[in-house]
């Protein structure tokens, strides 16, 4: 008899995890072989991609045009909208125009409008930001369009982000170094 019996519950547990587990990547990297700032109001991966029409009608309402098609190289998700940004920010509309303007349920106005939003996860490097290496900066806390809550500056000046920022990349395009001190990165395909 072994040293650690393995009841077969347990086994059969163990067993459906490894070869389903191993399924759910391999279909989950041919549906969605990339992660994606979506625009507000996105639903997770698999939902939003079978909800999404790639009709455009997102990226047209955008007054900023900060929205822009996936390629071809994107497989199932090409055609569908994408934010990038480190290089067109999303500027938060109040009416959040390309959610409302959504024929399908691929995008919707979240309950509570921005209060809900995360679109993208902001990192800070302190190994490159000015208030870090004590130079006074700032550029990115007064720009912040989601205010204090979401990024503000410490008793020395540097920034630090909170629980309210949406990830809309206004801060990465104010930020004045070279290259910049502020990154965003998609939030993953299931939140």
């Amino acid at each position: 008899m072994a040293d650690n019996p393995v009841d077969r519950r347990r086994f059969f547990e163990q067993g459906f995890k490894r070869v389903f587990g191993k399924a759910v990547e391999v279909i989950e990297h041919k549906v969605a072989p990339g992660r994606y700032v979506r625009p507000p109001g996105a639903p997770p991966e698999p939902a939003f991609l079978g909800a999404c029409t790639r009709c455009g009608e997102c990226m047209t309402a955008c007054p900023v045009h900060a929205l822009s098609p996936l390629g071809p190289e994107t497989g199932f998700a090409s055609g569908t909208p994408v934010l990038r940004p480190d290089v067109n920010a999303c500027v938060m509309c109040l009416e959040m125009p390309c959610a409302s303007n959504c024929p399908t349920d691929a995008l919707a106005v979240p309950d509570g409008n921005w209060r809900r939003v995360k679109m993208a996860r902001i990192e800070i490097d302190t190994g490159s930001c000015l208030p870090y290496h004590d130079t006074e900066c700032g550029v990115c806390a007064q720009v912040c369009p989601a205010g204090y809550q979401a990024l503000h500056l410490d008793e020395m000046g540097r920034p630090v982000l909170g629980d309210a920022c949406t990830g809309c990349g206004t801060c990465i395009i104010a930020c004045v170094t070279t290259p910049k001190s502020i990154s965003a990165s998609p939030i993953g395909i299931y939140q």
